[in-house]
């Protein structure tokens, strides 16, 4: 099977190097290729430049897309599914809060046939985790609680980074959200789907602000507004879009 990563990178001058080089290090049994779909969203800094130079050395293994400006992680997401060419994708920030080396217990139950997704949660699992931010963490459960009361799963952390998918499954779900409201979107068109869900517990080494960190207060409240939005709209297939422009006669009620 091949490995589509998507990683979405915003001024990491300081960790892509880092990041994308434990990515393509990690080997993961049932995984044969790996490609690092690469989006610089706008970056100010030298972040495309390292990638530039890391894509001389391996050659195809990495793609670099580049936004003019920076739309935010969500429609970095979007573009790198667009280029995917892979059996499974994964959403691997452009820092090191998340370790590759649980890659394997992340894909096995998608390289199994088990689920269609994974979710890699930062409050479960015995992998050692940093201790940060008291209110995050609140912050945190709150959102996971609400989407939860929505969407009827049981998931402990849904604003994770790390989430994997079976490719032509999330190549039909459509991304509305710029920014970080691609976590309960996605989470919210997923549970729509009745897709078979599988969440496993991973390492976590958070960042403070000092050290990049992006997200904030106001984004926690965004993804409240996302989660009551994805939850009374049914917008989670693209073919089924596709089929309502195309014919009007196929059934519904309008």
């Amino acid at each position: 099977m091949k490995l589509s990563v998507l990683m979405s990178a915003y001024n990491e001058q300081q960790w892509i190097e880092e990041s994308i080089g434990k990515v393509l290090q990690q080997k993961v049994e049932g995984i044969h290729d790996i490609e690092m779909i690469v989006v610089d969203d706008g970056s100010t800094d030298g972040t495309a430049n390292v990638v530039r130079s890391l894509i001389e050395k391996q050659h195809k293994k990495i793609i670099l897309i580049s936004h003019e400006k920076n739309l935010g992680k969500g429609a970095a997401i979007r573009t790198a599914i667009g280029q995917a060419t892979g059996d499974i994708c994964v959403v691997q920030d452009a820092d090191v809060e998340y370790s590759p080396q649980d890659y394997p217990i992340l894909l096995q139950p998608i390289i199994d046939g088990f689920a269609d997704c994974v979710y890699g949660s930062r409050f479960s699992g015995a992998q050692c985790k940093r201790v940060l931010f008291f209110w995050h963490y609140v912050g945190n459960k709150i959102i996971t609680l609400f989407s939860n009361m929505c969407t009827n799963l049981n998931l402990t952390d849904i604003e994770t980074g790390y989430k994997a998918f079976r490719a032509d499954i999330l190549k039909t779900i459509p991304i509305r959200s710029q920014r970080f409201g691609f976590e309960p979107e996605i989470t919210a068109k997923i549970a729509r789907r009745k897709l078979r869900i599988y969440e496993v517990g991973i390492s976590y080494r958070g960042r403070p602000y000092a050290e990049g960190k992006k997200i904030t207060w106001v984004d926690g409240v965004k993804a409240i507004l996302t989660i009551l939005r994805f939850w009374l709209v049914d917008d989670c297939n693209i073919n089924d879009q596709k089929e309502e422009k195309g014919c009007c006669c196929r059934g519904c009620s309008r």
